[in-house]
């Protein structure tokens, strides 16, 4: 099996996603805070790429509503794109749904969704995002969000991540340059991590916004080592459990073509 990277949606015409696993991630802060609304008991998320339509899932489906852009919490909408929203306890989450639409990451899902199965993954669930790619035993491409078209160095740096942990399983890096490329930065920045990313821009812009403990939080690995958010029947449900317990097929979780 290849594992690749595409390190901007801006760059997604030129992949066939076909028939692959579509790791989407969009670590400050979209899929760290997805994983985390799923740990804490949201039943499933409506990711939508317009504050329209996380509007009128809010008013017409009694949806918790969170929204975010350019790193500021929307007007008007329950929540903002931060993980810790999800961990208040003065607003409780469990049981619910989630209706999110943030700057980057929501319209990274939605362009694409030609793969056979498309996941969200973060630093926090990074083994479950391993444990679902091997038991689905297909070739993988890892869509970074980035930031309005551009590359960003953590979601780069995720997919470093995870081929540092399926190169040894048998997954083939060498014959892409952006799937190398990405290892090679997260050899280099693992030693430091997270401090090797103060510099970046989007910490720099989550800093200005006083979002210094969200970066904290959404660089530790494996918090949630057994969320999956899988994208199903035009929502993202939580098929973590389904790993725990038996291994699933490439046909059982297959997003419906």
């Amino acid at each position: 099996m290849k594992l690749d990277v595409c390190f901007s949606p801006e760059l997604l015409p030129l992949y066939d996603l076909r028939g692959k696993v579509a790791v989407i991630v969009d670590v400050l802060r979209a899929t760290s805070t997805i994983v985390t609304a799923l740990d804490q008991g949201v039943t499933e998320v409506f990711a939508v790429a317009t504050l329209d339509e996380c509007a009128a899932l809010g008013r017409d489906h009694g949806c918790i509503t969170a929204a975010e852009r350019d790193g500021i919490a929307a007007e008007g909408f329950d929540l903002g794109n931060s993980p810790f929203g999800f961990l208040n306890k003065d607003f409780p989450v469990r049981g619910r749904t989630l209706a999110i639409s943030t700057t980057n990451g929501t319209k990274a899902l939605h362009r694409s969704l030609d793969a056979a199965a498309v996941i969200c993954g973060a630093f926090l669930n990074l083994s479950a995002v391993v444990d679902f790619i091997v038991a689905q035993q297909r070739d993988v491409v890892v869509v970074c969000a980035g930031w309005k078209g551009q590359f960003c160095l953590e979601d780069t740096a995720f997919g470093g991540a995870l081929a540092a942990r399926l190169v040894p399983l048998g997954y083939d890096v060498a014959w892409s340059d952006a799937a190398i490329a990405a290892l090679h930065l997260w050899e280099h920045a693992q030693a430091e991590w997270p401090a090797y990313l103060l510099e970046s821009a989007a910490v720099r812009r989550l800093n200005a916004l006083e979002y210094h403990d969200d970066f904290v939080f959404c660089m530790k690995l494996d918090v949630y080592p057994h969320i999956l958010p899988l994208w199903q029947d035009n929502r993202l449900i939580d098929a973590g459990g389904s790993l725990k317990q038996t291994a699933p097929s490439p046909v059982s979780l297959e997003r419906e073509q």
